[in-house]
């Protein structure tokens, strides 16, 4: 039988790029196998899904050398339509994939486009739905799902196209804790049912527990390593790849200790209130209940993580604070005002907003206009402007790309830039969804440790399906589900509580167990590499 994808010395670059995405990129795919592949943001890994899918070169053009092989066949003169039947492809951005104003229409969307009877479409799509556990959702209008919840839609039109080659891009990073878990294993079972399956994920964590055959890991377009995942650990530096924290402890406990202690915000006696909720009850249209009798209050000196399951209300919640919403019920105030008596210009003052998918923030011509544009919006001199862009340039990693488009750019560096674009705007109030979506683990940690330096943040909130992003940085920790508040304080108390985890679908991570275990020794939570320097007495 032949070997469902080979790939031969591919390289490629884009023709508005001067430095090729891929060189000299070669390996195999087998049926039954799980493949991880492993990088930075930036390094080609999605380029190397585009021209597996033959989006290179049919709609991205530039320089292509090498072949990629679909059993046995070049496929480099075959149609899309073709190639789609073969190999199916779930991108990093569910907003990008979902085109149907419904889940059924979405889902069916691809076999309509086949010609296929309109029995057998039907058939097909109410198979994929049940085969992920969402068949709820076949008639819910897809605006309206959790970003989760449309991960999980633009899984369910692929597998209903009934793909032999599966390409996974990012597919866990809308994902809550548990639901991670369960695409996990849905796509083991997908592997073991005789499909392939290629996974590019920056959790490389979650993916080694469903034991991946094969692993490669990719610098600058090139290949470091290729081979078993059982080598993966010794191939690759911790500081650039999320492995599991015994794994980290042991490796930089040969290292020397770290010096740097992420600064939290200066808490002053009088910590003032910057953003109170008071009985706040919130339902789309004519929608079920998202938000139910909510009270808390963000005050100066707060770094909260917010956690829970998708669609507990976490993105619904934080668009109540920068007044793209109004309650139904209760108030918000801002610094004591009614957010119903503020404009969202008035608001983006005191906060900013980074949305859960960058392509709802993205517009302008070039990073360099994108990250100006706030600030010019907010009154700013052209020295300050020039000041805030350079300097959110230079935290989030951006520099080389200042005259790119931005939506030229991957997933992982579109969501730096939407985050850049509002640290230049140098709000009081930091509000990000989903930071670390899309980034290797090398920058997010660089960029959250810059974010906390900073000067002029009076508090700092951050959605989040990564327990350990709040592990590192939160000093509080807020957890929603259905709706309500379950829980809100300090990280030692709330993610210590293993059956309140468990009810709100959050899963403990080896860094939280480590943490917990060390905790009367520590005081206080750390990153892994700390922990390894830790005395053990």
């Amino acid at each position: 039988m032949e070997i469902p994808l080979i790939v031969e010395h591919l390289s490629f670059r884009y023709r508005t790029r001067q430095e090729p995405a891929l060189r000299d990129v070669s390996f195999m795919l087998e049926a039954g196998q799980v493949f991880l592949v492993a990088g930075s943001s930036g390094c080609g890994k999605t380029t190397l899904i585009r021209c597996i899918n033959g989006l290179i070169p049919h709609s991205y053009k530039g320089e292509l050398e090498g072949r990629v092989l679909l059993y046995g066949e070049d496929m480099s003169g075959k149609p899309l339509s073709v190639i789609s039947q073969i190999v199916g492809t779930v991108l990093q951005d569910p907003e990008r994939q979902i085109l149907g104003s419904r889940v059924v229409n979405e889902v069916a969307f691809g076999l309509e486009n086949l010609g296929l009877p309109r029995d057998e479409i039907l058939a097909r799509v109410d198979a994929a739905l049940a085969y992920l556990d969402i068949s709820h959702l076949r008639d819910r209008e897809t605006f309206y799902l959790s970003g989760g919840e449309k991960q999980k839609v633009a899984l369910a039109g692929v597998l209903a196209m009934q793909p032999s080659i599966l390409l996974l891009d990012e597919p866990l990073a809308s994902l809550d804790p548990v639901s991670a878990q369960e695409a996990l294993r849905l796509i083991r079972r997908l592997a073991d049912e005789g499909r392939a399956v290629l996974i590019i994920e920056h959790r490389v964590e979650d993916v080694l527990k469903i034991n991946p055959e094969m692993a490669l890991f990719m610098v600058d377009g090139e290949v470091r390593y290729l081979g078993p995942t059982s080598g993966l650990e010794a191939a690759v530096d911790y500081h650039e790849v999320k492995l599991p924290a015994p794994m980290i402890i042991e490796k930089a406990r040969h290292d020397p200790p770290p010096t740097y202690l992420p600064p939290l915000l200066v808490r002053k006696e009088e910590r003032a209130s910057l953003v109170e909720f008071e009985n706040v009850s919130f339902a789309y249209e004519d929608g079920p209940t998202v938000l139910q009798d909510v009270n808390f209050t963000i005050r100066q000196g707060d770094i909260i993580a917010v956690l829970g399951p998708n669609g507990a209300g976490k993105t619904t919640l934080v668009k109540h604070a920068i007044g793209l919403l109004k309650p139904r019920e209760g108030r918000v105030r801002l610094e004591g005002k009614d957010t119903r008596e503020l404009s969202v210009a008035q608001i983006a003052h005191v906060i900013g907003y980074v949305f859960q998918s960058p392509s709802h923030m993205l517009f302008a011509p070039t990073v360099h206009d994108e990250l100006a544009f706030g600030p010019k919006n907010l009154g700013y001199d052209q020295t300050t402007i020039e000041e805030g862009v350079t300097q959110a340039v230079d935290i989030l990693n951006l520099g080389g790309l200042e005259n790119y488009s931005p939506l030229a750019l991957s997933f992982g560096q579109q969501k730096r830039v939407s985050i850049a674009a509002i640290l230049a705007m140098r709000s009081r109030v930091l509000v990000m969804d989903e930071p670390n979506a899309g980034q290797d683990y090398k920058n997010y940690m660089a960029f959250m440790d810059a974010i906390l330096q900073l000067p002029y943040f009076d508090a700092i909130l951050f959605i989040t399906h990564d327990v350990d992003l709040a592990v590192c940085y939160a000093n509080r920790v807020l957890l929603l589900h259905e709706g309500r508040i379950a829980a809100d304080g300090p990280p030692a108390e709330v993610l210590a509580d293993a059956a309140l985890l468990k009810r709100c679908r959050v899963v403990p991570t080896s860094l939280l167990a480590a943490n917990l275990e060390m905790l009367p020794r520590t005081g206080r939570f750390m990153r892994a590499e700390l922990l390894a320097h830790v005395r053990q007495t």
